[in-house]
């Protein structure tokens, strides 16, 4: 008779928005072993309608000896968070590793739609997962391309009210964790107002820059893509050397202007979750003026990302997940700051200024292995925000945390969980 797996114990900390980390806890139980869980703040204790969790009300100066004794008195073995960047699970997972504890990390998918991240360690910038192209088609040898066709109906309300619920607990009951430190940088009433202006406007920004989108591809004027990010992205937070999106943004309409071809182009997008707080329009007046590219500089405020893409000489971007999209388009890409599609090969590994002219196209054989190895170590098929899509990115997190089996080759096609003799 086989041996039976050693006992594991799993510590969760914050998860996204959604039943997703309750319900893995609770196939992990059902494998016989430990779910512990600290909630933060009183939003975490509504998405943990578990036993086992037990709250912090600290400061961020205490939790790093707090969560140092908890690892140990506890036994935990694996810690789970989502968005390893945050202050405490940064604090967390650097505590764990002196432990030899396990950490994993969750985030959304890298591949989009209908896709989840799951990795040991650290999430984009701060990914294992491999850079040298020979090791990518290696991996790529153990499996088919992945299919991408949307298999989810996503729901905007299972985006949108539980990030208000939990916010908005935060900020009314914020006397049960006094002291909680929030990742967010804007206050959350003041974005929800900001957000109910931009939804009231968004049929008509999306019509107002599909027509200027299809006007520019008309005149058949060559333009360069700039995907503007959110300002409170951890990846440029935490993960480039910019100390906001209007530093980058100086530092890409001067190369523009002083190394660009004069017939072509910039055109800035703006993210598809911008608050409108960050007033883009201003700044990009601004320093199209000092850099006199008026005439040659195009803000879209919504509209098709994919259209402009098809036609771009190229795309230049920090680190957004918008330049792997347009990599698969064949689009060449410039990224500025460290991102984990950032492979020689891929995009282009020249100087900004020398971009404009002469930009790399991607091997295209190198980017379907890529997004091959992605989807077969880092990656599991579901999503937050549909029914279905739940059931499935649970089972598949749940069968790879149960097998050891992150950021390693592992097949995603099977939906049912290992029995506990086959766990690892």
């Amino acid at each position: 008779m086989p041996m039976p797996p050693p006992q594991r114990c799993f510590l969760f900390l914050q998860g996204p928005l959604s039943p997703l980390y309750a319900r893995i806890a609770g196939e992990l139980e059902q494998h016989g072993h430990t779910v512990l869980r600290i909630n933060l703040c009183i939003g975490d204790a509504l998405h943990w309608p578990r036993p086992g969790a037990s709250g912090f009300r600290g400061r961020v100066a205490e939790w790093p000896a707090f969560i140092d004794r908890y690892l140990v008195e506890r036994g935990v073995t694996d810690l789970i968070l989502h968005g390893d960047r945050r202050i405490y699970h940064r604090i967390a997972a650097e505590k764990a590793r002196t432990h030899g504890i396990q950490v994993i990390a969750t985030e959304l998918g890298y591949l989009r739609p209908d896709w989840m991240t799951i990795e040991l360690d650290a999430t984009s910038a701060g990914s294992h997962f491999p850079r040298d192209p020979e090791e990518i088609r290696c991996l790529a040898e153990q499996a088919p391309r992945p299919d991408f066709a949307p298999r989810f109906a996503n729901s905007f309300a299972r985006v949108a009210v539980p990030d208000v619920i939990y916010n908005l607990a935060n900020s009314l009951l914020w006397f049960a964790y006094p002291h909680y430190q929030r990742h967010t940088i804007y206050f959350p009433p003041l974005e929800y107002a900001a957000w109910l202006l931009r939804l009231l406007s968004r049929r008509t920004r999306d019509r107002r820059a599909n027509r200027g989108t299809e006007a520019l591809i008309g005149t058949h004027t060559p333009f360069f893509i700039v995907p503007l990010q959110l300002e409170g992205d951890f990846q440029i937070r935490d993960r480039s050397p910019f100390k906001g999106i209007g530093e980058a943004l100086e530092l890409i309409m001067k190369s523009f202007a002083e190394h660009a071809p004069g017939d072509t182009h910039l055109v800035l997008k703006t993210h598809p979750l911008d608050n409108g707080l960050e007033r883009w329009p201003r700044l990009v007046a601004r320093l199209s003026a000092k850099y006199r590219l008026d005439a040659r500089v195009t803000l879209f405020d919504g509209g098709r990302l994919d259209r402009l893409i098809a036609h771009a000489e190229g795309l230049v971007t920090i680190n957004s997940s918008a330049g792997l999209e347009a990599l698969l388009a064949g689009c060449p890409v410039k990224v500025l700051a460290p991102a984990i599609y950032d492979i020689e090969g891929m995009t282009d590994q020249a100087a900004l200024d020398r971009y404009w002219s002469a930009p790399a196209k991607p091997d295209m054989t190198l980017v379907e292995a890529f997004v091959c190895a992605l989807a077969i170590t880092v990656q599991v098929r579901g999503t937050l925000y549909a029914d279905d899509g739940l059931d499935m990115a649970v089972t598949q997190m749940a069968r790879r945390i149960l097998a050891n089996a992150i950021n390693t080759p592992f097949d995603p096609s099977s939906d049912s969980l290992p029995t506990r003799e086959g766990q690892a």
